[in-house]
């Protein structure tokens, strides 16, 4: 070892030995060395000796230490030491477990009272000063101690170190001395060495030795240790007598525990001071304010003060304050538990507490029992009463009530906090100290407590689960019925989309227990809901009921495993229950296929028959309907294709009907058909989506219109080329041929519209939706949820999206993000675009018509001008035909005569301009729309654009503004140049309805 450490040690021995051990004033300097030389070599050999353990780290073996010797003393609590120790092993926080019980098992021989008095103390008398005679039972006492020294003493004649006693059954047999040993032999084999005189006759008086003998076992066993070295006195000539001056042989002896803490309650009522009232009186009070009463000497001035006496030393009033924790406690309690409850778990967590708070007071009444009886016990005639050897005190009043303390702290914590939760949120308040809290007895106390209190919650939830009913008078359940006034509620009526489904019932997120996840809290949700819809709107309530009864059972706290078992297999089957009624009584399934079928368009031939039929009749003004009109072309239609296979129960359903008027519409604008759908099947096609599907149908129906239109008019054309629209006249044949170059664009771009609505979107959406519904796990929920989504795919990508409202709200909401507000796309804006193209090429279509019919009537003038001219060739007097012809034959006018032939050539420059404007109309519109397709996010929208301009004849025109209201604004200004254009026409008398007019007038 080197040097400097060495010196550093040596010094703090030194001081230690010089701080712990006293110095004896009546020893010279040469005695005190040679004692601090001896503590200072034993403790040098202490540090120096190898550092293996006296025991061993074994909890097993401590506690068969402990079990046995209880089996010798108290048989009775060895059953019960069993039970205690299986606890603390169960306690992972816990991790030197086997010193615990070594410690205890070190500490059992605690002072019995049964025991004799303890020896009183006979300190030395200074200044001159004798003690006092010892007494007759002092005397018994002493010479007791001796008859036992004499039995364990071993056999010494010269003091050559340290005396080793007997090792006790506690500890090994190769225990080493302790300090106070070692100290003590030592000191007392200096003290034989030093002693030169003749051993005393035996007829001497025994009493002074024996006097100073007990006296260093008195100071060699006190609380701090060795105060003073034993005086120096004659030895006895004998080995016996000399063994007995030894007090080594004190601390092997087998009652050396109850000796020490006798001697020491001694000690401790010789150094006591008296104070008024005494920890008797005290005691005697105690359990009166346990229970939270008043006493004489413990008052309580209010509810939450209780007031000390003044005249208490500091040690004795750190107590009572300790003790008086439980007592206010257990008074706020005992008044939370009398006041009123708000709902079934605020009741519950008061019988609760109130049960903690009997086990409480059985601990105050077995307190009480225990202070009575050693209050019994007492001598008045020893120091501080004996209440030192009397076993309770208020100290150990205070240790037995800790964990009692820390109960009612903890239940006082919940009862404050109670009064602003309810139901869920008081579970999770008690189950956040459960599993949150770091010390194990919280924790555990906070599970039996739970276990009272969420019994009314588990009522209600086999209720909900089993029967499908919400049995919560107090709403303290996570499931609610919803407040028909509710703002939300309003909006989603207003919308369209509430339902009995989603409308009867919500989850409060802020009532669903900590015990408990989200998901496990929505299908519990799911399950009630279910079985509740099941009863009262499918019309089902008997199989609820024999469910009910078959599956039932008691749910209670604690085993979540079990629970979550029974609440997967009661969601599966309620499920499966509602998913086949939904789809066999109820043909949910097939419903959603005759929508697709007869509202989306799906089912070609009967839309193709039905308009067919219904063409003539739809050109007429919509005033001019009648309901049964429109109900024989359905039926025609239905009989006359593949629909009239369909099943009754769906052909029933559908209908036709006219909308609401408005001025100048005709049948076209206002027919429309509907499918009728009835509860229960309406929770999952709702109000708002039968506004999606009517929003659809019109849409597809004015397409389809314009594709049967334009296919008449081509067909027409292409039939008449051949014959009446034959011409020598080279302007003519240029504009028809322009003509049916724009009309093919046409009909190409309706075509590619239509199969991307149809097929695009209509139809990747049904197949996604059949992909989310016939899934093995599909609930209710699942359904309404795909089938939403369906809709919304359709709006969205079939170019029906928002109105100009919500495209305001979307851009003020990127304003607030600091986006650029030009930069959110108008979704109406596609169908005003799509609606003045469509309108756009009736418009053209009828100018085709007025174009057509003026080229019959310029082909039966050419006809009867080719007749007048064979007439005339055939007559003698052809000279004088023109003079002969007057206003009333019939080919004045036909026949190239100032009555017609310049009225029909003054038509068709301005047939022929119209054309031209529709054309250059129909294909700015169309660049505008193709530049904004050109531009989407979604797939299949771009795909549109490049379906429509797959050879890049038209030039894409990206619109710069991004203005409010200027959805169409590029079009609004091609719209508004054509209309001045054709205001100027009007002006000229180039009026296309009146060339209509002319045209069937000349046909006619």
């Amino acid at each position: 070892m080197p040097h400097a450490p060495r010196n550093r040690i040596s010094n703090a021995i030194d001081s230690l030995i010089t701080h712990l051990v006293p110095s004896n004033p009546h020893d010279d300097e040469q005695t005190a060395q040679e004692r601090h030389d001896a503590c200072f070599e034993l403790v040098r050999a202490i540090f120096e000796r190898p550092n293996s353990p006296s025991i061993s780290a074994d909890v097993n073996h401590a506690s068969d230490l402990i079990k046995r010797k209880l089996i010798h003393s108290n048989p009775s609590q060895a059953l019960r030491f069993s039970n205690l120790y299986t606890r603390l092993l169960s306690l992972p926080v816990l991790n030197q477990k086997w010193a615990i019980l070594y410690l205890l098992y070190q500490l059992s021989d605690s002072p019995n009272p049964n025991e004799p008095p303890p020896l009183p103390r006979q300190p030395a008398a200074p200044h001159g000063l004798t003690s006092r005679e010892p007494s007759f039972r002092d005397r018994e006492l002493q010479a007791q101690i001796l008859r036992e020294q004499e039995e364990n003493q071993v056999e010494a004649e010269n003091y050559q170190g340290p005396v080793l006693a007997e090792p006790s059954f506690r500890e090994p047999a190769s225990r080493e001395p302790n300090f106070r040993e070692s100290v003590t032999q030592r000191a007392a084999g200096r003290a034989t060495g030093r002693s030169t005189a003749i051993a005393e006759s035996k007829t001497s008086t025994p009493a002074p030795p024996l006097v100073s003998e007990e006296e260093a076992v008195n100071n060699v066993f006190a609380p701090g240790g060795l105060k003073k070295l034993p005086t120096e006195r004659p030895r006895r000539n004998t080995n016996a007598e000399e063994a007995r001056s030894q007090p080594g042989a004190v601390d092997g002896s087998t009652k050396k525990s109850t000796r020490d803490v006798s001697i020491k309650s001694n000690l401790l009522a010789d150094n006591s001071l008296e104070f008024e009232p005494s920890e008797m009186g005290l005691l005697r009070d105690l359990p009166f304010t346990l229970q939270g009463l008043s006493s004489t000497t413990l008052p309580f001035t209010r509810d939450t003060v209780l007031k000390l006496p003044p005249t208490l030393p500091v040690p004795i009033v750190s107590l009572l304050h300790t003790l008086a924790e439980p007592s206010l406690l257990y008074r706020g309690l005992a008044n939370f538990v009398k006041s009123q409850a708000k709902g079934l778990l605020g009741q519950s967590l008061r019988a609760a507490i109130n049960n903690e708070l009997r086990s409480y007071l059985t601990l105050v009444a077995t307190l009480e029992a225990q202070i009575r009886r050693a209050l019994s016990s007492l001598d008045e005639a020893a120091p501080r009463g004996g209440i030192g050897k009397a076993g309770v005190t208020l100290k150990r009043c205070v240790v037995w009530t800790r964990e009692a303390t820390m109960g009612l702290r903890l239940m006082s914590l919940i009862s404050e906090e109670s009064y602003s939760k309810q139901g869920g949120q008081l579970i999770s308040l008690i189950h956040g100290f459960s599993t949150s809290h770091g010390d194990p007895v919280v924790a555990a106390f906070a599970e039996r407590l739970l276990a009272d209190v969420t019994r009314p919650f588990y009522d209600i939830l086999r209720r909900w689960i089993y029967d499908g009913e919400l049995s919560d008078p107090h709403l303290e359940f996570f499931v609610r019925e919803q407040n028909p006034n509710n703002e939300k509620q309003n909006e989603s009526k207003a919308k369209g989309q509430a339902s009995v489904w989603n409308s009867k019932y919500e989850v409060v997120d802020a009532m669903v227990p900590s015990i408990m996840t989200p998901d496990f809290a929505q299908k519990v949700f799911l399950i009630g809901k279910s079985l509740n819809f099941i009863r009262h709107s499918c019309g089902d309530s008997q199989w609820v009921d024999a469910y009910s009864k078959t599956s039932s059972k008691e749910l209670k706290y604690g085993d979540t495993a079990t629970l979550e078992k029974w609440i997967d297999d009661a969601y599966k089957t309620t499920m499966q229950r509602l998913m086949t009624l939904m789809n066999t009584r109820f043909r949910l399934f097939d419903h959603l296929q005759a929508l697709k079928n007869y509202i989306l368009l799906g089912q070609g031939d009967f839309i193709a028959l039905l308009m067919e039929s219904l063409a003539a009749n739809l050109d007429r003004p919509a005033g001019a309907q009648y309901r049964h009109t429109l109900t024989a072309q359905l039926e025609h239609a239905i009989r006359g294709s593949n629909a009239q296979y369909d099943s009754d129960e769906v052909l029933r359903r559908l209908d036709a009907r006219m909308l609401q008027l408005s001025h100048g519409d005709i049948g076209w604008d206002c027919f429309t058909l509907e499918y009728k759908i009835d509860a229960p099947v309406d929770v999952v096609v709702t109000e708002w989506g039968n506004r999606q599907y009517l929003k659809v149908f019109n849409f597809l129906w004015r397409i389809k219109r314009v594709e049967f239109a334009l296919a008449s008019t081509w067909r027409k054309c292409m039939t008449g080329a051949r014959g009446v629209l034959q011409s020598n006249d080279e302007t003519v044949l240029q504009t028809w041929k322009s003509t049916r170059g724009t009309l093919a664009e046409m009909i190409h771009f309706v075509g590619q519209l239509q199969y991307y609505i149809l097929f695009e979107v209509i139809e990747s959406s049904w197949g996604e939706l059949q992909k989310n519904i016939r899934k093995e796990d599909c609930t209710l929920d699942d359904l309404i949820t795909a089938h939403t989504k369906y809709l919304t795919s359709i709006t969205h990508k079939g170019l029906l999206g928002a109105r100009r409202r919500q495209h305001h709200d979307a851009q003020k909401e990127a304003a607030s993000l600091g986006r650029d507000a030009s930069e959110v796309e108008d979704r109406n804006s596609y169908m005003v675009q799509l609606s003045l193209l469509l309108r756009n090429m009736l418009d053209y279509r009828d100018s085709v018509d007025g174009l057509y019919s003026w080229s019959v009537s310029d082909f039966t003038r050419r006809q009867e001008v080719d007749t007048v001219s064979l007439l005339r060739k055939h007559r003698p007097n052809s000279g004088d035909m023109e003079s002969s012809v007057g206003p009333d034959d019939p080919f004045f006018g036909s026949a190239g005569g100032v009555g017609g032939n310049n009225n029909i050539k003054s038509e068709f420059p301005a047939l022929q301009e119209r054309l031209k404007q529709l054309g250059v109309s129909f294909r700015q519109r169309l660049q505008i729309l193709l530049g904004d397709l050109a531009y989407q996010p979604d797939v299949d929208m771009r795909f549109l654009g490049v379906s429509m301009n797959f050879n890049d004849v038209y030039q894409p025109v990206r619109r710069k503004s991004g203005k409010a209201g200027a959805g169409g604004s590029a079009v609004s200004a091609v719209g508004g140049e054509k209309q001045q254009q054709q205001q100027q026409q009007q002006q000229q008398g180039g009026n296309v309805g009146s060339v209509n007019v002319s045209f069937s007038a000349s046909r006619a």
